[in-house]
């Protein structure tokens, strides 16, 4: 019996979709192999924050908050009319930032 209608959940469809377009050509370290750690197979989680790590790549969230981090210390510098501007644009990453992280690793915005 042949499975005519097989089954593929939606993210795979946007991955595939992706992968055929070349979105994944120009990637850090594409066609090396990954650097794994046999001591956190039992936990998965772990071993993709290892491997990532061993293999400098930062997840976006990551990278978002260090921008959100660098950004609030310049705003110190600033005068009124630019720290306004700044706070906007410090917002609007932490939206971003928000949509990207862990739940329970969310922030803030922030205020005048």
């Amino acid at each position: 019996m042949s499975n005519d209608h097989e089954y593929t959940d939606h993210m795979t469809e946007i991955i595939r979709q992706a992968e055929k377009d070349g979105l994944f050509d120009d990637l850090p370290g594409k066609g090396k192999p990954l650097k794994l750690d046999n001591n956190y197979f039992n936990n998965p989680d772990k071993q993709i924050y290892k491997t990532l790590k061993d293999n400098n790549i930062l997840p976006k969230w990551i990278k978002l908050s260090k921008e959100i981090d660098a950004m609030k210390e310049k705003l110190s510098d600033l005068g009124d009319k630019e720290k306004r501007k700044r706070i906007k644009d410090i917002n609007k990453k932490i939206k971003e930032y928000n949509y990207a992280c862990p739940p329970s690793l969310q922030k803030n915005k922030i205020f005048e």
